[in-house]
């Protein structure tokens, strides 16, 4: 099979826009996701220093709050302050995610904005407080967008080590069996925790089944023993809750010095980075998430091999996949996520930024925030380290279809004015393949309302 501009912004993009050019060539793919991020400064995030002063003037608010709380004042001013400061900051928060969803509707490089999803949902990480719940966006931003066409090494990286992640997986916990914090508090001690170790090797990069042991993981778990965040807002090393002495990974080994150094775990990090398992794993997982669940198998030895060629080159990678014939079959395997399935409807409406902007808190929810919830993929909260389900069956439950047609029959008429013609619609969603039996449909709807749904539901939009 060719190319086809229309399965590349189906399968590799949010789908068709009546106003944005599809991409013409695998080409101009490539030279889109290598050039400016267009998209990340048209729909802005504000800088992660603003988050930060955020979240440490509701610690500040919050510690206000429980002073008073045990001197028996649960109704003074200092609980005024803080639930005004929850409600004014509440729009300022969602707008981000706005900002979110106006990048996969109106980018030009919808390869990217997948890609960014993509490894965000492998490094899968959420916030269990509301330091961590107001840096959600921020984490992609930061720790994913930057890297998404680059070394894996510096995407592992970023993303293993950031705050978020090691407050998802409990690091701040880990501390050495025989360490000078254990030695000298051993009440205060937790002892070692396993599981930013075992993710990184079952779910970052070797994957399961890789070339690991539990004592793999054991020896990693130590290594990592320092390693720990600053509330939401940097890295920090502490050898001393570090286990001292050399561990071995892998059957290499790292550290060894009387005091324990960061530049250990960078070590190991990017010698995982750049195993053959790691590259089978990331080519499979790729291929899956793009094209098919049951993968080219060609397509996927391609792949990997791009990616062990170049040292760990995303980029390559992903050319690999472009260019195999298998990524342009004409049968549309896949069946949408919730996210992508809503944007790439938002995306064939057209929804004006403006009318996007437009909805803060409630209608944000009513939206973008509740249907998602009901489709099965709450935003920006996936339900463990291992991301959302890649399996088709995941999605097409009874709730999560009636969750879509509600939506379908719902959201267009709201937020796009005036509604398309069906008959328009379906064209411009569809492309040049639209199946005789939509066409019709869109054609014979009693309405518009209903014509816009019987597109946004057919088979051939929901799949990709």
């Amino acid at each position: 099979m060719s190319f086809s501009s229309t399965l590349a912004a189906h399968r590799f993009g949010y789908g068709l826009s009546p106003e944005i050019a599809s991409p013409k060539s695998v080409n101009a793919m490539l030279r889109a996701l290598r050039g400016r991020d267009r998209a990340a400064t048209q729909f802005a995030l504000p800088p992660v220093s603003d988050v930060h002063a955020l979240t440490a003037e509701f610690r500040r608010l919050q510690k206000v709050r429980r002073k008073a709380l045990r001197a028996g004042r649960d109704d003074g001013p200092e609980q005024a302050a803080f639930d005004a400061f929850k409600k004014t900051s509440r729009p300022e928060i969602s707008l981000w995610t706005v900002q979110g969803v106006l990048r996969r509707v109106w980018s030009e490089d919808g390869l990217r904005e997948r890609l960014v999803d993509f490894w965000t949902d492998h490094f899968a990480a959420r916030g269990k407080n509301y330091d961590f719940r107001t840096n959600e966006a921020h984490y992609a931003e930061t720790a994913i967008r930057p890297y998404v066409s680059g070394k894996f090494a510096d995407l592992l990286e970023a993303a293993v080590l950031h705050p978020m992640m090691l407050h998802f997986l409990d690091q701040n916990a880990s501390v050495g069996p025989d360490s000078l914090f254990a030695r000298r508090r051993p009440k205060q001690s937790r002892g070692l925790n396993e599981n930013l170790a075992r993710e990184i090797l079952e779910l970052h990069t070797l994957g399961v089944g890789g070339a690991y042991e539990q004592k793999d993981v054991r020896q990693l778990a130590k290594l990592l023993t320092g390693v720990r965040a600053e509330h939401d807002i940097e890295l920090r090393f502490e050898p001393r809750r570090a286990e001292p002495g050399a561990e071995t990974v892998l059957g290499r080994s790292y550290g060894g010095t009387e005091r324990a150094e960061l530049e250990d775990v960078q070590a190991v990090l990017r010698d995982l980075a750049v195993h053959p398992d790691t590259a089978g794993h990331l080519a499979r997982k790729m291929a899956v998430h793009f094209v098919a669940d049951a993968p080219d198998a060609e397509m996927v030895a391609s792949m990997k091999a791009a990616f062990v060629n170049t040292d760990g080159d995303l980029s390559a990678m992903t050319e690999a996949m472009l260019r195999h014939p298998a990524a342009w079959q004409a049968a549309r395997r896949n069946f949408k996520q919730p996210m992508t399935f809503l944007c790439s409807a938002l995306r064939g409406l057209a929804v004006p930024v403006a009318r996007m902007n437009a909805l803060q808190g409630a209608g944000l929810q009513r939206y973008v925030g509740a249907p998602l919830r009901a489709m099965g993929q709450p935003l920006g909260k996936p339900l463990g380290p291992d991301g959302f389900s890649e399996a088709d069956g995941h999605w097409l439950s009874p709730q999560g279809l009636a969750a879509r047609l509600q939506w379908s029959l719902s959201a267009p008429v709201d937020l796009a004015r005036p509604l398309p013609d069906p008959r328009r619609f379906v064209l411009d969603v569809l492309g040049e393949d639209v199946p005789k039996e939509v066409l019709f449909a869109a054609k014979a709807a009693e309405s518009r309302r209903e014509g816009v749904a019987l597109v946004l539901m057919s088979p051939a939009f929901q799949r990709m």
